[in-house]
């Protein structure tokens, strides 16, 4: 059983791997995950920052952005009323 990432598979990552190694070398690949890792950071930093600016105008606006909380909750009751009126049609097994 492979592992298969973004349809690629094992022998496929290692293929290119050994292509990055070749192209950058071994020492410019440390380099190279750093700058990944502090652009990922950043980018998640900026997400955050803006979920957090989002949250803060609405609470200021007072919208609710509770949604979700309230969706499942009827969802919830609906689920318990159809459980209500299908239990004693269920067979017991």
């Amino acid at each position: 059983m492979q592992t298969v990432f973004l349809f690629i598979s094992g022998p496929e990552i290692m293929v290119i791997l050994l292509i990055v190694v070749m192209v950058f070398g071994a020492d410019k690949i440390p380099e190279i995950a750093r700058g990944l890792g502090k652009g990922i950071r950043q980018v998640k930093d900026a997400t955050n920052d803006i979920k957090r600016e989002i949250k803060d105008s609405s609470d200021n606006v007072a919208i609710d952005t509770d949604i979700s909380k309230n969706i499942n909750k009827e969802i919830n009751a609906v689920k318990d009323s159809i459980d209500d009126l299908t239990g004693p049609i269920k067979r017991q097994f």
